[in-house]
């Protein structure tokens, strides 16, 4: 089993998105594109009290899956997270990255949050989060799935 380093990023312009970028925009997905936007232009930034974002590094150091949770931002309820940006490299994926990944971050925003929700669109995404305790609720057009802590 290759070795991992899961690591909190404090600034996200140290860190070499390109691969990750590359692959997302293959798959259909921009919101990594959207990530780097608004980390640049300062709307969201991950620096707020109970906001986080992580990375998982292979070991040559590469940046493998990346993740993060806000506040929520469609909530008036500040102790509702939201788990955004999260994506893990296909060659990555099954393994346990994106689970120790979620884990962290569920772990490290325990006490900042009663409740965490996340919008996905995809059925594999889907799987991956009910499989980790999320349940589906299509109930918000802004999120797709909660999970009380």
């Amino acid at each position: 089993m290759e070795q991992f380093e899961l690591k909190q990023i404090k600034d996200l312009l140290d860190v070499n998105l390109t691969d990750l970028v590359t692959e997302s925009k293959k798959e259909g997905f921009r919101f990594l594109e959207r990530l780097i936007n608004d980390y640049k232009n300062g709307t969201n930034n991950f620096s707020r009290s109970g906001e986080f974002l992580y990375g998982v590094f292979n070991k040559e150091g590469l940046l493998i899956a990346i993740g993060g949770i806000n506040k929520d931002p469609f909530s008036t309820n500040k102790r509702i997270g939201r788990l955004r940006r999260f994506y893990v490299s296909k060659d990555y994926r099954r393994i346990g990255v994106g689970r120790s990944l979620v884990t962290r971050i569920l772990k490290d925003t325990s006490e900042h949050y009663e409740s965490i929700v996340l919008y996905t669109d995809t059925e594999h995404a889907d799987k991956f989060y009910t499989s980790l305790g999320f349940i589906k609720d299509n109930n918000s057009l802004k999120s797709t799935h909660f999970l009380k802590l």
